[in-house]
């Protein structure tokens, strides 16, 4: 039982790596900058369904992420700074978790709670509408609908980019 966890450890680790490795044009498809950002709509952590007409108005970030994915647990805290940062500019985020059992994204995000939306994409619907191919994976919209930015895995700085899109998006 340790080792066959052990090799799933490997392997999640592997797909994360890979992904960042990657660029992005590699895994864009069709969800690139300037396609109308895939409407949707998932049950939130709070059990109420959330969808992205929702947000209208608002800059939104969307991330997709798993709890088993190191790249995700490194950046999740980075993107709570962020929303707490520019929230108030009219900026919103979203957690889309891709796991199929909500147990353990639960227990990680009650040992790194955030304040933004969480959803649930279990079946992998709005992950697969999406393109999402590997973790974390972080899609920008504008406050039209637009995608404006897709970037693939984390690696520490990425959040400057966001940092530089975030600002520019908020003050359009």
């Amino acid at each position: 039982m340790r080792s066959s966890s052990r090799i799933a450890g490997v392997m999640a680790l592997a797909l994360c790596l890979s992904v960042a490795a990657l660029p992005s044009s590699s895994l864009a498809g069709n969800i690139a900058a300037g396609v109308t950002a895939p409407g949707f709509q998932l049950q939130s952590m709070n059990g109420k369904p959330l969808a992205l007409s929702d947000l209208k108005g608002q800059v939104v970030l969307i991330n997709f992420w798993a709890s088993w994915c190191g790249p995700c647990r490194q950046e999740m805290p980075i993107l709570e700074q962020l929303y707490h940062s520019y929230q108030a500019a009219g900026f919103t985020l979203v957690g889309v978790n891709v796991e199929p059992s909500l147990g353990d994204a639960r227990k990680f995000l009650k040992d790194t709670p955030v304040s933004f939306p969480i959803l649930f994409d279990p079946e992998s619907k709005v992950s697969k509408l999406y393109e999402v191919s590997g973790m974390p994976s972080t899609v920008i919209v504008d406050r039209n609908g637009v995608v404006r930015y897709v970037h693939h895995g984390y690696q520490p700085g990425d959040e400057s980019a966001y940092l530089d899109q975030i600002r520019a998006l908020t003050a359009e």
